[in-house]
């Protein structure tokens, strides 16, 4: 497939999960991808290298979202890069994928659980949309990774949800703001999914009872939100935007 040849990517939390699917994913399309990564530097390395063993072209970039330099810490890594190997710093395509969030119910968030869970899920998506506005080209896609927990009353999920919910919000505006520009943005919401966030996905016998709160009675895989963003992304996604997409399998609807 080479329906992205010529797009730069840009996807964050991509070592591991959805993200790694997603950054896998869109070099198989033919994108240049920036795996952006927090801790895992050996982890994105790998992912670096199985798209560059099928053809593809990526790069390695880390910065720390719980921080709020994160975002512009980012770009400073990633405009010389860019321009090094492109003579620009444009890109096409924003994947908000990084995510982090405490499972408690509100007795039990601290103010710091709360402060790093909104800083991580909502302010550093905020500014790196911001920071990528000059930087995007017009055509261009944003993909806000949520999560079904805003449509689905989950009380340990107090915190990231609130979060995310603020999100999907960003999400509408932008949209219109963009829209001028050819820009889409969109948020996808992954329901119960196999990545290590979500570990009673993973086990065998939890697994099978989420599954059966999931009408096509599996949980997800990463491989299931990848293919949605890469649909949002590509140019048969062109008329979908200020949408939140449920990718859940049609868990507890």
């Amino acid at each position: 497939m080479s329906g992205l040849n010529g797009k730069i990517a840009v996807v964050t939390g991509a070592s591991r999960g959805i993200g790694k699917q997603t950054a896998l994913r869109l070099a198989a399309s033919g994108a240049t991808v920036v795996v952006h990564y927090r801790n895992s530097q050996a982890a994105a390395d790998d992912v670096v290298r199985q798209i560059e063993t099928h053809g593809g072209s990526a790069f390695a970039l880390q910065a720390n979202f719980s921080d709020a330099a994160g975002p512009r810490h980012f770009y400073e890594q990633l405009d010389p890069e860019l321009q090094r190997r492109f003579g620009s710093t444009s890109f096409d395509i924003l994947v908000n994928n990084a995510g982090a969030g405490t499972r408690a119910v509100i007795e039990d968030v601290s103010e710091a659980e709360l402060d790093e869970t909104l800083q991580v899920d909502l302010k550093s998506p905020f500014f790196l949309i911001k920071y990528a506005s000059p930087r995007l080209r017009d055509g261009g896609r944003i993909v806000n990774v949520s999560s079904m927990g805003t449509r689905v009353a989950y009380p340990e999920m107090v915190a990231y949800s609130a979060a995310k919910a603020g999100l999907e919000a960003l999400t509408l505006m932008l949209a219109a703001h963009f829209g001028p520009r050819g820009i889409t943005v969109n948020a996808v919401l992954p329901g119960a999914t196999a990545t290590d966030m979500n570990p009673g996905a993973q086990d065998p016998v939890r697994s099978q009872a989420l599954a059966q709160t999931i009408a096509l009675r599996r949980v997800g895989q990463p491989e299931d939100i990848a293919d949605v963003i890469a649909f949002l992304v590509s140019d048969a996604g062109r008329w979908v935007t200020g949408q939140r997409i449920d990718a859940s399998g049609g868990q507890r609807i």
